[in-house]
């Protein structure tokens, strides 16, 4: 059980940015806004300041954490090797949001990585992070900052609803510019594979370094997997309502959610229904919530983890979702929404609309 924190809640600025660093230097937790969420920090070296965002967080043991850093120089204390591809990666794509695995050194503890032999490290963009990285000692272990298997944090608000009382300081930086969790690609064979999609794309990534492979594990539901990468094994993103994605062709997709939103209200349930800016009028009943627009797709992701907790607190029973197969983040959104559904999706159009 965790103990109760008097977590203090502050806006970033230098003043607050050198406490954080205080905290984290003798072995505390600091949420902080990244460009992707906000990460829930500690000490990467210290394996007692680790457990302590296991705990904080709910997290299981074995889901590594990434690891954030500001300089390419210091990769090379905590990594035993870099292959080429990994220096270009590098070079077109830090700081910003992709995270990469390595072979780890000797130096990071197996209660950073999960009891793995690799380790993923990142270097944000983000002014605000990375002052707190280097107030912090340089090597910040740092997963989303929320409760485990919530959705992922794009603000403030969303860490105290969590974890106020649990961790010992949340910095305010406002709302986060991408709201989808880093690209993470394994360099530490020869063969680069995609363990999570996001805002750096398979397309991207192929135009730097030739073919990448994406993990079948992004395809299925991978519970018995053991994780190599942040969220590959346990259920994430979850909103406390039962999530159910409608997939086919756009009048076909509203006209479902219209019949099962009905349904719903039938039955005395309360009904949320996530829609785009350009569909959100066609939906005749339910809790209606534009994600944003297929023609900005950034939007769409941006959204996406706010629209869930706040259904969250309209206290649905059910939330129906189009999909989003946008043209370059589209793989990244529908991963992290497929996730918060449990895979469950209503496909239109088949012999039967089949729900998988």
């Amino acid at each position: 059980m965790v103990n109760i924190i008097d977590t203090v809640c502050a806006k970033a600025d230098e003043a607050s940015i050198r406490q954080a660093g205080q905290i984290l230097k003798r072995g505390g937790l600091v949420a902080f806004p990244t460009e992707t969420v906000y990460g829930l920090g500690a000490d990467a070296l210290n394996e007692d300041a680790a457990a302590k965002i296991y705990a904080a967080k709910g997290r299981p043991s074995d889901n590594p954490l990434i690891v954030h850093i500001t300089e390419r120089k210091m990769l090379d204390a905590i990594v035993s090797e870099v292959s080429t591809q990994a220096e270009l990666l590098m070079e077109k794509f830090w700081p910003g949001p992709m995270t990469l695995i390595f072979k780890k050194s000797a130096l990071v503890p197996y209660g950073t990585t999960g009891g793995l032999d690799t380790v993923a490290v990142r270097m944000p963009s983000h002014p605000v992070a990375r002052a707190v990285i280097d107030a912090g000692g340089g090597y910040i272990a740092a997963p989303s900052a929320n409760t485990s298997g919530r959705p992922s944090p794009t603000k403030a608000a969303h860490v105290e609803e969590d974890l106020c009382g649990k961790i010992d300081m949340i910095l305010d930086g406002g709302e986060v510019e991408i709201g989808l969790e880093s690209t993470i690609v394994d360099v530490s064979t020869d063969r680069p594979v995609i363990l999570r999609p996001g805002y750096i794309s398979q397309e991207m990534l192929k135009e730097v370094i030739g073919p990448v492979e994406i993990d079948r594990a992004l395809l299925l539901d991978s519970s018995k997997a053991h994780p190599k990468a942040p969220g590959m094994k346990y259920k994430h993103y979850a909103p406390k309502a039962d999530l159910k994605i409608v997939e086919g062709r756009e009048e076909e997709v509203i006209a479902a959610i219209n019949r099962l939103v009905e349904q719903g209200n039938k039955a005395g349930e309360k009904v949320g229904v996530i829609a785009t800016e350009e569909t959100k009028d066609l939906y005749a009943g339910g809790i209606v919530k534009s994600i944003g627009s297929r023609k900005e797709e950034l939007s769409i992701a941006r959204h996406l983890f706010g629209i869930l907790r706040d259904f969250d607190e309209l206290k649905v029973d059910r939330i129906y979702s189009e999909a989003f197969d946008t043209p370059r983040m589209g793989q990244a959104i529908m991963n992290r929404l497929m996730k918060a559904a449990g895979h469950q999706v209503i496909r239109l159009g088949e012999k039967k609309d089949e729900t998988v």
